[in-house]
C-alpha cells in the first residue's frame, strides 16, 4: 500500500475551527466574548506557532477548516496555503451533517469548497464537524469530486469505502486532542490531562500502528494543541517518529492519491 521502503504513514492534521465550534454548538455564545476568545487563540498564536513548528520539522500537514471561519480570517488561510500545507473542507460551520438537511449539507459543502478553492488549489478532502456523516454524505462526496474521506473510526488502514471512488483515511478519538484536553467549564469534571500523558498514549499508539504498517493520523485543533507546552511535546514527538525507519510524513491528499494507486 506504502510507496518502496516505506512501512508506515504519519499524517499530522488539524481542525481549524478558531471561534465556529463555540458558536454552532450554542448559538447565545456569539455574545459571550470571553467563551470565543478560546477560538481567537487559534488564529492569534496558535496557528503561526503551529507553522513554524511544521516548517522547522520540514512536515507538510493537513489543515481542515471551516468555510465560515475562511471567510472571517482569510490571512490565516493564506499563510496556511502559502506555506505549502493542504486545504481541506471542514463544513461551513460546525455543524455536524446529522443536524441538517440534504440541502444543508449540500450548501454548506458546496459553499466550503468555493471559499478554499479560491486559495489556489483543488480541494479534494472532508472531514466533517465531529466526525458524523449523513445517509447522504458520501453521496455528496462523490458529487462534488472529493477524493478522501478522514471520518471512520473502522480501520488502522486506509480503504476505498464501497461502490464509490472515495478513498477513507481513519481516525480515532484516541489520536484527537480534544479528549485529552478539552475543558468545558459547564460541568467543571473534565480533567485536562498532562502532555505526559497523553504523550505516552500517543507513542504508545503509534508503536503499535508501525508494526502493523498501517496510517497513523493526528487530529489537533489549534486553539488545544496549540498551547506552548503542548506544541514541544509534540515537536519532541516528532523527532522520536524520525528515528523509525521506513516513517512517510505526509498530507493527506498525497497519502489518499497514494491508496488509490494501489487499490485500483
Amino acid at each position: 500500500m506504502w510507496p518502496t521502503g516505506i512501512k508506515c504513514t504519519v499524517a499530522f492534521t488539524f481542525d481549524l475551527d478558531a471561534e465556529s465550534v463555540w458558536i454552532s454548538g450554542n448559538p447565545t455564545n456569539a455574545d459571550k466574548p470571553g467563551v470565543l476568545s478560546q477560538g481567537r487563540y487559534a488564529i492569534r498564536v496558535a496557528v503561526p506557532l503551529i507553522l513554524e513548528l511544521l516548517e522547522r520539522n520540514e512536515i507538510p500537514s493537513t489543515f481542515f477548516i471551516i468555510g465560515k471561519v475562511a471567510e472571517e480570517h482569510p490571512e490565516t488561510v493564506r499563510a496556511i496555503a502559502d506555506r505549502g500545507h493542504e486545504l481541506a473542507a471542514h463544513g461551513y460551520t460546525h455543524t455536524p451533517p446529522t443536524d441538517q438537511t440534504p440541502e444543508e449539507e449540500e450548501e454548506s459543502i458546496v459553499r466550503t469548497l468555493s471559499i478554499l478553492n479560491g486559495y489556489g488549489s483543488k480541494v479534494v478532502g472532508y472531514r466533517s464537524p465531529s466526525w458524523e456523516f449523513s445517509r447522504h454524505t458520501l453521496e455528496l462526496l462523490e458529487k462534488h469530486q472529493f477524493a478522501y474521506s478522514s471520518n471512520m473510526m473502522d480501520d488502522i488502514r486506509p480503504y476505498l469505502h464501497p461502490g464509490t471512488s472515495i478513498v477513507e483515511l481513519p481516525i480515532h478519538w484516541l489520536l484527537d486532542d480534544a479528549p485529552h484536553f478539552w475543558f468545558a467549564k459547564d460541568t467543571w469534571n473534565k480533567k485536562i490531562s498532562a502532555i505526559s500523558e497523553v504523550r505516552e498514549i500517543w507513542g504508545a499508539e503509534f508503536e503499535g500502528i508501525y508494526e502493523l504498517g498501517g496510517l497513523f493520523i493526528l487530529t489537533m485543533h489549534p486553539q488545544i494543541i496549540g498551547r506552548p507546552s503542548r506544541l514541544k511535546m509534540l515537536e519532541e514527538f516528532m523527532t522520536s517518529m524520525r528515528s523509525y525507519t521506513g516513517v512517510w510524513f505526509a498530507t493527506c491528499a498525497d497519502i489518499a492519491e497514494q491508496v488509490k494507486e494501489h487499490l485500483s
